[in-house]
């Protein structure tokens, strides 16, 4: 997992039949080596931007989507409260 904090929408006018319903956000990871690092990901809970958010990644968010098939390599899969420090 990589905690990250959401800094913009994606949006796409043209994507996969098997991404569509999908929202996109853009994250900047951060703490740990992949800091500073941006991942595009999937939100499935309603981030916003501004949020610190957790990010599963590889096969466990394809199943986080309940579908193996559909090309997501990461997700936002929770919210991360404020008063948190890293």
């Amino acid at each position: 997992m990589i905690a990250g904090k959401v800094i913009d929408n994606i949006w796409a006018t043209r994507k996969s039949d098997s991404l569509k319903g999908l929202k996109f956000m853009l994250i900047e990871a951060i703490g740990g080596k992949e800091s500073g690092k941006y991942i595009i990901a999937a939100d499935t809970i309603g981030a916003g931007i501004g949020e610190r958010v957790l990010i599963c990644g590889g096969s466990s968010a394809r199943k986080m989507l309940g579908k193996d098939d559909v090309p997501v390599d990461a997700v936002i899969v929770g919210i991360i409260d404020e008063d948190c420090i890293f």
